[in-house]
């Protein structure tokens, strides 16, 4: 194929700078319109069924990646330090000598512009909430994969800016790791540090382990998923409470067994003030045992998350149950609503234990402010909820048979995730925890936890017991057995 033809189809070969490369990686990203406007052009369509395997072989995306960075503002300049596999560098044509090895004597003039395109255009650093430019690439490299000078920042730069492989080093691409160090200009490395890493592009799963170095700090470790948004390295408190206010909000909203509970919980009582002690009971409980979690006061065995999340769908089933047999009082209601939201606060730190390194050094303000956004979610939910119910029950269905019908239907649902989640739990072998001085001090913890959580919910019960017998000195209340009718 001549240079013409490439030009009719919109592709022109490599060449040995990386100017064609660019063109084949605009060619390949818009391949709809490609195909749209040359698929009846007979030469474009003999280079497309020609070039269309080694495109395929190009484009192959690896499942797995993981990405190692380290974060180092130093005076007025900030390091980025980024190790990624070679292979999830994709749509540039390394060079090669022999029967498929990189030649790395000619690959240095390459790798800068991949590094341009695929790591630092994907970066996103921003010093006191202020975008910095893109940064200049001091050194890139690549490196075998038994390279273990990531493990620590120091070795970590050195091996960056030092030797390179010699180029008879037999490697292909596949098979080796791409290196490089990015420079920042600042401010200060006294500010506050953020970065927003679309990475995630690397691969169908991309892993990225981040270490943020502060100037005269202790080392922080990030682990994220995909993208997270924009990562706050040393987040002041207002920052660690929003983000996790709106996590909470968030998870309450997807947590499909936490609104089946809570959906259990207030069907027989469509009153808000009556509401107001059962779903309090609840959040109090919860925030108990997510605190505790956050602190390792919780059981570290890897049968206890399964436990928890049977456990889960057993409160489900239990309370649809008591709502289908009926009798249920406000007070009976926020003691099990108590009981069951302990349970549920193991569930929402298992979801937290990801994002508690988000936090930085305001762990309780981020707990607090997780609970605060579960709550307003919980009252989002009620708010939606309650309105529905009360027409439902009046307009369509009487209440009692709207009750037993719709528990029918949750009790189901939770039965069979109880029995799903049981298989899951028989999968694990329990062995009892070895006696010693740090079990005997986490059970002193844990006994302590219990303690107050049997304090409080003595003093809630006094206070609502003495509350009634006032209302019924004063001729004002009604006995316990009408309670739930006047709600």
């Amino acid at each position: 194929m001549i240079k013409s033809d490439y030009d009719q189809i919109g592709l022109l070969p490599a060449t040995n700078g990386f100017t064609g490369q660019f063109d084949s990686i605009r060619a390949a990203r818009s391949g709809v319109r490609f195909m749209h406007v040359h698929l009846m052009n007979p030469i474009g369509l003999a280079a497309v069924i020609i070039l269309l395997p080694h495109l395929a072989a190009a484009h192959n995306i690896p499942n797995d990646v993981t990405v190692q960075a380290f974060f180092r503002p130093e005076g007025k300049h900030l390091r980025l330090l980024v190790r990624v596999p070679l292979q999830a560098v994709r749509d540039v044509e390394f060079p090669q000598r022999g029967p498929g090895y990189l030649d790395l004597d000619r690959i240095d003039s390459i790798l800068p512009d991949a590094v341009t395109l695929w790591i630092s255009g994907a970066l996103d650093v921003y010093e006191d909430n202020v975008l910095l430019p893109k940064p200049s690439v001091l050194a890139s490299r690549v490196s075998l994969e038994s390279d273990q000078s990531f493990a620590s920042y120091g070795p970590a730069l050195a091996h960056v800016l030092g030797p390179r492989l010699a180029n008879t080093t037999n490697v292909v691409w596949d098979q080796v790791l791409l290196d490089t160090a990015l420079d920042y200009p600042i401010q200060s490395d006294r500010g506050r540090f953020s970065i927003h890493s679309e990475l995630a592009r690397l691969g169908v799963r991309t892993v990225t382990v981040l270490r943020f170095l502060p100037a005269g700090g202790a080392i922080r470790a990030f682990e994220f998923t995909g993208d997270p948004g924009v990562v706050q390295l040393d987040p002041r408190w207002h920052q660690a409470a929003l983000r996790f206010v709106k996590l909470g909000f968030m998870h309450i909203l997807d947590g499909t067994d936490h609104l089946l509970f809570l959906f259990c919980l207030v069907i027989p009582f469509r009153r808000f003030r009556a509401l107001i002690p059962i779903v309090t009971a609840f959040t109090v409980a919860h925030s108990i045992t997510l605190i505790a979690s956050a602190y390792n006061l919780a059981p570290g065995a890897l049968w206890f998350p399964p436990l928890i999340e049977t456990l889960i769908a057993g409160s489900i089933v239990y309370m649809a149950l008591e709502n289908i047999v009926g009798g249920a009082t406000v007070h009976r209601r926020w003691m099990i609503a108590f009981g069951f939201g302990l349970v549920h606060g193991f569930g929402f730190s298992f979801a937290l234990k990801e994002t508690l390194q988000f936090a930085g050094s305001h762990l309780l303000t981020s707990l607090l402010g997780f609970n605060i956004g579960v709550e307003l979610g919980q009252l989002l939910v009620l708010a939606l909820m309650v309105p529905v119910l009360e027409y439902v029950f009046r307009h369509m269905v009487a209440e009692r048979m709207g009750t037993i019908i719709l528990s029918a239907l949750v009790a189901h649902t939770g039965w069979h995730w109880m029995m799903d989640r049981a298989d899951q739990l028989r999968q694990f072998r329990f062995e009892w925890p070895v006696l010693d001085a740090a079990m005997l001090a986490n059970t002193l913890r844990v006994l302590m936890v219990i303690v107050v959580i049997a304090g409080l919910m003595w003093a809630a019960r006094a206070v609502l017991r003495d509350r009634a017998q006032r209302k019924r000195t004063t001729g004002h209340g009604q006995p316990a057995g009408g309670e739930q009718a006047s709600i």
